[in-house]
């Protein structure tokens, strides 16, 4: 009697024990289908956040100017792709030996201010005889006149004058 009352009891934990292991796999799998279908809303949410401008469109085409070149030139804004309010940059000004060249990255981060990354590289014949002078790295662009002229904060150049770069909008 005691060995058949033990076989019972083995029998019924046993059973007891595999049904539990049985829906915890089932609440496990469940839980990582929720999981998983959270991230991927989070995932469209940030994508669209990253990929929409949070300030104006500024592709296109637009007046490049400085204060001792008397003719205008241009500057073209694309779009990088996948990136709000980024954009490839490249443009000149040139009238006789004069000429200004930008070429980089520009990133909208205000209303007000642009932060340009890459070269400026200008020949002016009234500084230095025309020798080239480069400004390189991260320089930023600032309006005051609520965003139709951005210009040039670096404006000191290497013959210690200064320099009014715009891009007009």
């Amino acid at each position: 009697m005691k060995n058949s009352t033990l076989l019972f009891l083995i029998g019924c934990l046993s059973f007891s024990c595999s049904k539990k292991d049985g829906q915890s796999k089932v609440n496990n799998i469940d839980s990582i289908k929720i999981i998983d279908s959270i991230n991927a809303v989070r995932t469209a949410i940030n994508d669209s956040i990253r990929s929409k401008n949070h300030f104006r469109d500024f592709s296109g085409s637009h007046q490049f100017t400085h204060n001792l070149i008397d003719r205008q030139g241009s500057v073209s804004f694309k779009k990088i792709d996948g990136e709000a309010d980024h954009y490839d940059v490249s443009g000149d000004i040139k009238s006789g030996g004069n000429s200004v060249m930008i070429k980089g990255f520009m990133a909208v981060v205000s209303e007000k201010h642009m932060n340009f990354t890459g070269n400026i590289t200008q020949h002016i014949s009234e500084n230095d005889h025309g020798k080239p002078y480069t400004r390189k790295g991260t320089k930023t662009f600032m309006s005051k006149d609520g965003g139709k002229t951005y210009r040039l904060q670096d404006m000191v150049n290497g013959s210690g004058f200064v320099d009014y770069i715009d891009i007009h909008f």
